[in-house]
This record gives C-alpha cells, sequence and structure tokens, in this order.
C-alpha cells in the first residue's frame, strides 16, 4: 500500500490500524538538538482522543505515547524518531454485523474494490484513529518550530450553520485559553455554548453533523513554499484533505473572494515598523505560492461523521439490497477532537518547508 509517508526533508510515515496492536509513526529528518518536551507531546494527543466528553466518541484510549529511538537526554539526536501508541480498548464485535456490508459513505466499497481484502473493524487503516500517529509527530514539529518563533492556532468556527464571529488575533495565548476552556474547542465562549448544546442535541437524534475549524499561523518567514507545484497553500490543502472527513479547505478570503473585485482584494503593500507588509490579508499569508511574512489564514471544512445511529439502506459484498444498523461508539461531531489533527497537519508541512527554506541559504 502507497501513500503512508508525507513530506520531504521533515518526513513522516505512519504504521497500524484501528484495532490492531498499536499505530505509530516514524520521523524522519527533525533536526539534531530539538528539546523533546514528552509531556507536550502527550497533552496533544490527549486533545485528540477519544471519550474526552459528552460530544465525542465514548472509546476510551489513553493515547500513551512510547519514543522508542531519536531522543537522547531530552534533545533529538537528527536519527529518525519512533513513537508507538498502543491500542487499548479496542471492541471488534461492534463491527461483526458489518463484515459484509458497505457502510455509506465510509472507504468500505472503495478499499475493498481496490485491495480485494479489508478489514471491517472500524475500518482498519482507513480509520481517524491513524490520525494519532500524525498528532505525535505534528508535536515534535510544533516544538521545531517554536524554537523558530512560529505558532499554530486553530479553533471550531463552526458546527452545521451556527458560526463563530471573527476573533481578534492579536494574543494567540489568550484563545487557546479559551478554547480549552470548554469541549467544543471554540474560542468564542457564548457560540461555543449553543454548539455543545447543538452537538448534544444530533447526538441524541442518532445522527451527525459537521463543522468547520479555523487556522491562524504567526511568525512565518517571508519565502516558505515554491512558485509551481509545492505551492504552500496547494501543499496545505493536500495536508487538510488527507484529515479523515475534511470535504474542503480555504485560505484567505477563500471562495468569497471570487465574489469581489480586485480593487477591493489586492492586498496594498506598506513598510510597518521597518518590514514589508500588506495593509489587508485577503491573500491568507501567501502570494504566488510563497509565504510573504503576514499571518497564514485558513479554514477546514469537516463532513458530518459518516456511521449515524439510524438503520440505512446498503449493499452487501454480493451485491444484494440490505440494511445496516449503526453501532458502537462514534463522534456526532468531529471537529472538537480534529483541531489538534489540523495544527500537527499544519506543523508537518510548515517544519518541511522551513527546512527546505534553510536549504537554499
Amino acid at each position: 500500500m502507497a501513500g503512508n509517508s508525507f513530506g520531504h526533508l521533515f518526513k513522516i510515515t505512519t504504521f497500524g490500524e484501528s484495532h490492531g496492536k498499536a499505530i505509530g509513526v516514524i520521523i524522519d529528518g527533525c533536526p539534531p538538538n530539538i528539546s523533546i518536551d514528552e509531556a507536550f507531546i502527550q497533552s496533544e494527543l490527549d486533545k485528540r482522543k477519544p471519550g474526552q466528553s459528552k460530544i465525542t466518541t465514548q472509546r476510551k484510549e489513553s493515547d500513551t505515547a512510547q519514543i522508542l529511538s531519536g531522543v537522547f537526554e531530552g534533545k533529538s539526536t537528527g536519527t529518525p524518531i519512533a513513537i508507538l501508541i498502543p491500542n487499548e480498548d479496542q471492541r471488534s464485535k461492534d463491527y461483526s454485523h458489518i463484515a459484509d456490508k458497505y457502510r455509506p459513505s465510509h472507504a468500505d466499497y472503495t478499499y475493498q474494490q481496490k485491495y480485494g481484502i479489508r478489514d471491517y473493524r472500524g475500518g482498519g487503516r482507513s480509520s481517524a484513529r491513524e490520525t494519532a500517529a500524525r498528532v505525535a509527530a505534528g508535536a515534535i514539529a510544533k516544538l521545531y518550530l517554536e524554537s523558530q518563533g512560529i505558532e499554530i492556532f486553530a479553533h471550531v468556527s463552526a458546527v452545521g450553520t451556527l458560526e463563530a464571529p471573527n476573533l481578534d488575533t492579536t494574543d494567540l495565548s489568550s484563545l487557546l485559553e479559551i478554547r480549552e476552556s470548554n469541549i467544543a474547542r471554540c474560542a468564542d465562549p457564548a457560540t461555543a455554548n449553543e454548539m455543545i448544546a447543538l452537538i448534544d442535541s444530533i447526538r441524541k437524534a442518532g445522527d451527525t453533523i459537521g463543522g468547520k475549524i479555523s487556522t491562524v499561523v504567526r511568525g512565518v518567514p517571508v519565502g516558505l513554499g515554491e512558485p509551481v507545484f509545492d505551492k504552500l497553500h496547494a501543499d496545505l490543502g493536500k495536508a487538510m484533505l488527507s484529515i479523515n472527513a475534511v470535504h474542503g479547505f480555504e485560505y484567505g478570503s477563500g471562495f468569497s473572494g471570487s465574489e469581489m473585485r480586485g480593487s477591493e482584494h489586492n492586498d496594498i503593500f506598506v513598510k510597518a515598523e521597518d518590514q514589508v507588509r500588506t495593509r489587508t490579508n485577503f491573500s491568507g499569508g501567501i502570494q504566488g505560492g510563497i509565504s510573504n511574512g503576514m499571518d497564514i489564514m485558513f479554514r477546514t471544512a469537516f463532513k458530518p461523521v459518516a456511521t449515524i445511529m439510524r438503520d440505512q439502506e446498503t449493499l452487501n459484498k454480493a451485491g444484494d439490497s440490505t440494511t445496516i444498523s449503526g453501532k458502537g461508539r462514534h463522534d456526532p461531531c468531529v471537529v472538537s477532537r480534529a483541531i489538534i489533527i489540523v495544527e500537527a497537519m499544519t506543523a508537518l508541512v510548515l517544519a518541511d518547508h522551513l527546512l527546505r527554506f534553510k536549504a537554499y541559504r
């Protein structure tokens, strides 16, 4: 199976399945002498792990990261870093009823047709559980970026049609405190309360709902990204769209920019504190595929979780019509756990491009 690695210079390869013994990641290309804070890595995994609240899946996993190599006396050595995350709370019997059935809007049918075999327990390799490995790798990428003065912040900005107002992103530390003070992980407290009530009502109805995550990156130097195929926003888009349930990505003004005139949309250059900046940021911090020194801003849209607690029509392997019932433990809305996956993938893209940028110097 191809497609298990991501990145060029800062490169990761993930492995494992939802109901296997463990999942994990190999990180190749992390620079040496980076302080590896294991407590920070675990805190990042804790934000993604299941069973956090009434609006997430009740599967219980500690997601305890075990660093097997590449770290000595708290510092990266420059050699491959291997991290293992054991699976602890698999309930494979919850999936026995779908062994020969295709769940609507899942990878069951396409996976079976492509490989001729599939692990139906939780989706196997196609399960979102794989993203825990990305979060562990992303935590190390964050530690590297923080040493370079780069900050990443994401929050849940919409659930269904319920949207948070635009935030003042001057103080990302304060926004992080607000985000972590509520289970919706929205940095606007009033909207967070509405989101929690909405998601809980959807859960009780046996249904699911989608949402959006907004991301801000501060401190990125001018020059990350390439002007043709490896545009920075293209790599960010690929990273976001590789996350389970993501159906949309837009940066800067996004789709609303198509409704504007050039005279409105152009970001005018100005001098601020002896640095070139732009008066507006419709470009989202990226112009011509290359970072321009402004905050990088983008949004990621997640579809409703495909497993619902209702009977649905489907087909089995033989092509016969049948009914499938939703069972097991699933998220009614995935965005509150997905924010840390979005941040992790952002960090992996930026760490890779930062190392590529340094290679020019």
